[in-house]
């Protein structure tokens, strides 16, 4: 039976302050727990309890449980102490680190003033991690299991130092998962070995330990000395310190995540890989988009929606490390994917991803298999970005304006049809994952990432356009690139009206009605007005436009989707409209 480190510590559970009991308590198996490796820490009575720690954690052979004695880096809080000594060659050559003759999981140093932190090599190299550093002047370390991936494994504090008190707190974290993992590879123990102390109030309980004294020191009356308990009086109460050896994790694997066995909505069987291996048919699996959004607010993973046969697929891949496979969107927020696909060579973990969006085949009797989602909803507007780039090119030669397409949009007709998105990681970001209940905030970023992406024709571009047209060059030299384009689209209109040909675009006489507001362009002029909406009042304002356009505002109430929905269609209906009026003055196909 395990050893009760808790019930064996002579200062009853409930007496004991709850950073001080946590030490004295085994770790669970939990595999989403984050387990306490190593610290340093020192806290002023004057902001609460006064509280130091200095904790190690030592790797212990043996799979047997049963306590050890106090060991001597409990102290300081450090594997090594200073540098060694000597003024001869090859002195330091038996120099070996270590907290009594066992491994630790994080190599600490320190001298007294200032200490180092890192995770042992054996741990990371066993464990195939990648360290990254974050922060500036508070530098962390953070280890990956790049393999999976699996992030922040192990993280903690680089360094810190001492004078006259601990200027930065030190903690490292790690997995439970991959604690235990290497525990279990090395066949040995994880222990705890720490020096604690604290001022507590004056309680009975553990006045009666004191047995009267105003000092003493205690020790376990019998079998190995795994504790050594000094109590005090201090400053109207009692010091407690504490140097501890106290076994926390043994080798023992927490629960495996694995896609074996799981009961998928619909299917009365549980589904394992070799009958998903086994399936014919397509038997499909319907997720919920939202599925996509780990991934998509990665970038480890590759989320580039493809176009197949007329089918959009949205199939998130690491690295050439996994990916997943015919993940098909069908409806606005629905992904289509094949059980035989889903359960193809991958993490397990991902599988069971992919298992907490799936939906009910029930539920999809509401739901609009057809509906348009908003994948192709970017699609639609760079089909009308490449043809507005291509009708303002052709528009500029008649005025000797020599620009191509790219040029002016950004997007390359060729470079679409040969790799899609590839080139374009903007449309990969406007198409992420839109749900009806889209918060107000992640509306109006996406209102923004619209408006950036269709607003990259040069603004002198148009300015030369309309002067070339005739517009008087004091009157639109300070127009910005909405005005511009809707003058334009004001002239092109007028000489359509007309049954004008290309040639009459240029002219020496100013356009009649070429200020004229056009009402067709007042969704991008909506849409400007939510990219700059970082006040409340600029959002009921934007609000009543999108009443005015004729959306029911009502539906913000359940989140902002519908409304996004109907921002782009705006945008992309009103490029349209210059894309068409261009289109047809200079006959393009």
């Amino acid at each position: 039976m395990p050893f009760d480190y808790l019930a064996a510590f002579p200062i009853p559970a409930h007496a004991l302050p709850p950073r001080l009991r946590g030490l004295l308590e085994p770790v669970g198996l939990s595999p989403s727990q984050a387990v306490e490796v190593a610290a340093m820490q020192e806290s002023d009575a004057h902001v609460g309890q006064a509280e130091h720690l200095h904790l190690l954690m030592a790797v212990v052979p043996g799979v047997e449980d049963g306590p050890i004695e106090v060991l001597s880096e409990a102290g300081d809080g450090v594997v090594e102490f200073s540098v060694p000594t000597g003024d001869m060659r090859g002195c330091s050559t038996d120099f070996s680190p270590s907290i009594s003759g066992y491994d630790y999981i994080v190599a600490a140093w320190g001298d007294s003033s200032f200490y180092t932190f890192n995770l042992a090599e054996k741990v990371w190299m066993t464990l195939g991690l990648t360290p990254r550093c974050v922060g500036n002047d508070q530098q962390r370390l953070v280890y990956d299991d790049l393999g999976l991936p699996e992030f922040g494994v192990a993280e903690g504090e680089v360094s810190s130092d001492y004078h006259w008190n601990l200027k930065r707190s030190v903690n490292w974290h790690m997995s439970n998962e991959y604690l235990r993992r290497y525990l279990w590879l090395r066949g040995a123990r994880g222990v705890r070995a720490f020096y604690y102390s604290a001022q507590l109030q004056d309680l009975p309980e553990v006045r009666a330990i004191m047995g009267g004294e105003t000092h003493v020191s205690r020790k376990p009356a019998d079998g190995i000395a795994w504790y050594d308990l000094d109590i005090r009086e201090h400053e109207g109460g009692l010091l407690v310190q504490l140097w501890a050896s106290v076994e926390a994790v043994m080798p023992e694997l927490c629960q495996e995540q694995t896609a074996e066995g799981i009961l998928w909505p619909g299917d009365a069987q549980a589904m394992t890989h070799a009958r998903a291996n086994a399936l014919l048919g397509v038997d499909p699996v319907y997720l919920h988009d939202r599925f996509l959004q780990k991934y998509e607010q990665s970038t480890f993973y590759d989320t580039t929606p493809t176009r197949i046969g007329g089918q959009w697929y949205c199939s998130p891949s690491y690295r050439g490390q996994w990916s997943f496979t015919e993940c098909r969107r069908v409806g606005r927020n629905l992904i289509q994917v094949p059980m035989r696909e889903l359960y193809k060579p991958k993490p397990d973990r991902e599988v069971i991803h992919a298992r907490s969006f799936a939906v009910d085949p029930a539920d999809l009797a509401y739901a609009d298999l057809n509906e348009e989602h908003v994948v192709a909803k970017v699609q639609r507007l760079l089909d009308v970005l490449l043809r507005l780039g291509d009708g303002l090119s052709a528009l500029g030669v008649t005025v000797g304006l020599n620009k191509s397409a790219v040029e002016l949009t950004g997007f390359d007709r060729a470079e679409v049809v040969a790799n899609g998105w590839m080139a374009y990681p903007t449309l990969s970001r406007l198409a992420q994952v839109a749900p009806f209940d889209l918060s107000q905030q992640m509306f109006l970023a996406r209102c923004k990432s619209l408006h950036e992406v269709w607003q990259r024709v040069p603004n002198g571009y148009l300015k030369s356009l309309l002067e070339g047209a005739g517009c008087p060059r004091t009157a639109v030299r300070d127009l910005g690139s909405l005005k511009l384009l809707q003058a334009l689209l004001n002239v092109i209109e007028r000489l359509n009206a007309h049954e004008e040909a290309s040639d009459a675009f240029a002219s020496a006489t100013e356009p009649e009605g070429w200020r004229d507001r056009s009402e067709a362009m007042a969704p991008l002029f909506l849409n400007n007005d939510l990219r700059i909406a970082d006040a409340h009042e600029t959002v009921e304002q934007c609000l009543a436009t999108l009443q005015r356009l004729g959306f029911d505002t009502a539906n913000v109430n359940a989140g902002y989707g519908r409304a996004l929905d109907f921002v782009m269609d705006g945008v992309i209906n009103a490029l349209e409209t210059v894309a068409v009026a261009l289109g047809k003055l200079l006959k393009l196909p």
